[in-house]
């Protein structure tokens, strides 16, 4: 069993969490907190095992609050902007979700509590399955793709073209729902319009990944995280 606090001052984003945390046996949630300030009274006081923070709070930031309790705590973050996501994996947190939080998403994260260290050590030990599989809608067919055949995904707005070394396929989705469906390691957003399949890079530089006849430019924000998962 785990013990949990969330530390959020939007009600609806509390009270979401609340119902998520209260769905699964393995977690107990001790109490929602407004602000840092009241939260440390929690800890001071209570056996925590996860917190659940929000990165915009009133007073002292919730990333700023993180790095003052850097591996005490399982921490996971929530917030309603993509752009602390590197920071995050600096902090070494569980997670990072994006509001609104599907139950799904969640899932996902409380999955990875416990995994230590919770990112890059899933990069390595983690394989994708070979008989992974999705269907996709594909001018209005379901098609199969092997996720292990994927080489790379590209937002095309409010549809993503999924390359493979045969074809490429094109589905309305939006990429960063592209990036939930896929949820495993060897998948990662590397700019705002691109996610890669690790397993699949045959070279890189500083600027650039390289994916057979493939050049996929690497994000300004997305570039730290990327250079950890490669030298791995």
């Amino acid at each position: 069993m785990h013990n949990c606090l969330v530390i959020e001052d939007e009600p609806l984003a509390a009270e979401i969490l609340e119902d998520y945390i209260s769905e699964v046996a393995d977690l107990n949630l001790i109490a929602v907190c407004r602000d840092v300030m009241t939260a440390s009274g929690y800890l001071r006081s209570h056996t925590i095992d996860v917190l659940f923070v929000d990165i915009h709070l009133p007073k002292i930031k919730g990333i700023d609050f993180v790095k003052t309790i850097q591996n005490h705590y399982q921490v996971i973050l929530t917030t309603a902007y993509d752009q602390y996501a590197i920071e995050g994996y600096n902090l070494n947190v569980v997670d990072y979700l994006l509001k609104p939080i599907e139950f799904s998403r969640f899932l996902q994260a409380i999955q990875k509590i416990n995994k230590n260290p919770p990112f890059i050590a899933e990069a390595v030990e983690v394989h994708t399955r070979k008989d992974s599989f999705h269907f996709f809608n594909v001018d209005k067919r379901q098609v199969k793709v092997n996720l292990a055949d994927i080489l790379c995904i590209e937002s095309l707005k409010e549809y993503v073209k999924i390359h493979t070394a045969d074809q490429y396929l094109v589905t309305k989705l939006q990429i960063g729902e592209f990036e939930s469906l896929l949820a495993s390691p060897y998948f990662l957003r590397v700019h705002k319009s691109y996610i890669i399949n690790l397993d699949k890079v045959t070279a890189y530089s500083t600027n650039l990944i390289e994916i057979g006849n493939h050049q996929i430019p690497i994000g300004r924000t997305y570039k730290e995280l990327i250079m950890k998962y490669l030298k791995l």
